[in-house]
């Protein structure tokens, strides 16, 4: 039951920041299926791919005081846009926001559910 909240709390965080940045940072086509699709493909990524890529990054991550963690972030979310119909990215910068935002909705989101006391 956590899997499928925090899901989609993470399809809302990727909506929501496509739908109140007016498609500006990422843009998604409706909530059902591709949002909810896109989170589950972003949950995913992030516990399959990203810690392969962290780990032959980690050298331009030290170099650039974990920066370079933030362009990973971004590259999660460019896998996703291009697995998912529906989903699509408008630009570098533009996408590393996204994924910052959509960060930090969603870990918010998931504190604030969690009945774990």
């Amino acid at each position: 039951m956590k899997f499928i909240l925090r899901m989609l709390i993470s399809a809302g965080a990727l909506f929501g920041v496509a739908y109140l940045s007016d498609q500006a940072l990422l843009q998604v086509d409706n909530f059902w299926p591709a949002a909810v699709i896109a989170a589950l493909v972003l949950a995913f990524a992030n516990a399959v791919v990203k810690p392969i890529v962290k780990l032959f990054a980690l050298p331009i991550t030290i170099l650039t005081l974990g920066l370079f963690g933030l362009i990973i972030n971004a590259g999660m979310l460019y896998l996703v846009a291009a697995v998912v119909d529906g989903v699509h990215t408008t630009g570098l910068w533009q996408t590393v926001v996204a994924s910052i935002l959509i960060s930090i909705v969603s870990s918010i989101g998931t504190k604030l559910v969690e009945t774990d006391r």
